[in-house]
């Protein structure tokens, strides 16, 4: 009876993971007709800011990665991410899925304010940039 050396099964064991991490990758995840387009911050669990307002995760609520795990609250506490969601009877987020880049740039229905503009907060310039702009006035 021929077996496979340890090497050998580990060796295929990984390529296996590799192969399918990289097709998880490339799977569009299907969406619910009724997810909204937000930016989740979380405030203190279950306490969240969806766009301009505060809210609540409901129990049992679930945030997704852009990997399609689940990812704990209380882990993502002050960051500000592009997500889908749904939300329950009561207004509370019940399913939240973090988008990626290429998510993102589908349209989708918002409960937030949509402005055509940015604060100047929200710009990506570095501060020595804008400090030079201040200083040529």
């Amino acid at each position: 009876m021929n077996r496979c050396s340890p090497i050998a099964a580990a060796t295929l064991a990984l390529g296996l993971l590799v192969a399918s991490g990289a097709h998880a990758q490339s799977v569009q995840r299907p969406f619910p007709k009724d997810a909204l387009r937000g930016t989740l911050t979380v405030v203190q669990p279950p306490y969240v800011q969806m766009d301009d307002r505060t809210t609540r995760l409901a129990p049992g609520a679930r945030i997704r990665g852009t990997d399609n795990n689940l990812l704990r609250p209380a882990a993502l506490v002050k960051q500000e991410l592009t997500v889908n969601y749904t939300m329950d009877r009561k207004g509370q987020v019940q399913e939240v899925w973090v988008l990626t880049e290429q998510e993102a740039q589908e349209k989708r229905a918002t409960l937030g304010v949509e402005r055509n503009y940015r604060f100047e907060s929200q710009q990506s310039q570095s501060p020595s940039v804008l400090g030079t702009a201040d200083a040529t006035r």
